[in-house]
């Protein structure tokens, strides 16, 4: 009998969509060291998988994800606790830095560095009872990694709120700040997470790509900088072979048809 366990992390691919699965449910998905691990490794797999053109970021059970686990967090020294808070924050980093964008698929609680998940990704897409939450005071632990990606994410005074009050924001409200897309009853989740990765399949990897990359390069930069790399990025976009196509394609009134990469 097979008495081993279950992978963290699960990866799948249905055409253009690359499915990621936090995997551990007994466990409210916490990200332990080795799911992090997990998440980093196939991050990089997918950044060199010419055939991804999208990623969902799903869970398993009823919790997204409740944060670090706090059964690795004790009793540790400092270069171990600075090597975990890093190894994260270098994952969500990843994210960003994905040329594919990631949708995160959330069902369920996403809290501390659940929530900080969620805010890194590109889009996301929440069920009407699905709740975010920043919650470390309670336990005497500042939540100063997830606030990184959440303040970038909503504004600060609700920000402040969260990390202050632990309370948590509902759907609805999560959604009035910016920090879902989309909120969904359960039974409509993965239709509406679809559209969306279907949406983004559709157009050229590259300007996606371009585009992704462009969109986190300006957003600290002041609005006559931002503008100034603007001007570059979409001058050597318009004379990329997509964009050629693309115009081509819409003056001739038919479909694009792209490039791989």
């Amino acid at each position: 009998m097979d008495t081993s366990s279950p992978p963290p992390l699960l990866l799948e691919q249905t055409g253009p969509v690359v499915r990621l699965t936090l995997n551990r449910p007994e466990r409210r998905n916490a990200l332990g060291r080795g799911l992090i691990q997990s998440l980093s490794a196939a991050l990089d797999t997918i950044a060199d998988n010419r055939t991804a053109r999208v990623v969902v970021l799903a869970a398993a059970g009823k919790v997204f994800c409740s944060g670090h686990d706090l059964s690795e967090m004790v009793g540790r020294d400092e270069a171990e606790y600075h090597g975990l808070f890093a190894d994260c924050a270098e994952m969500m980093l990843r994210i960003r830095r994905l040329p594919q964008p990631v949708i995160a698929r959330v069902q369920g609680l996403a809290t501390a560095a659940g929530c900080q998940l969620v805010a890194t990704c590109d889009l996301v897409v929440a069920t009407n009872t699905a709740q975010f939450a920043a919650p470390g005071v309670k336990i005497g632990l500042f939540c100063t990694t997830p606030m990184v990606p959440l303040v970038r994410a909503i504004p600060a005074k609700l920000a402040m709120e969260m990390l202050l009050t632990a309370e948590p924001l509902s759907a609805e409200r999560a959604f009035a700040a910016g920090l879902v897309n989309r909120v969904v009853p359960a039974d409509e989740l993965d239709t509406a997470v679809d559209a969306y990765a279907q949406a983004i399949a559709r157009s050229s990897p590259h300007v996606i790509a371009l585009g992704k990359k462009a969109f986190y390069q300006q957003l600290p930069l002041d609005e006559a900088t931002a503008y100034g790399e603007a001007v570059e990025i979409i001058t050597g976009n318009v004379r990329h072979p997509d964009a050629q196509e693309g115009i081509a394609a819409f003056l001739e009134k038919r479909a694009p048809r792209w490039q791989e990469s």
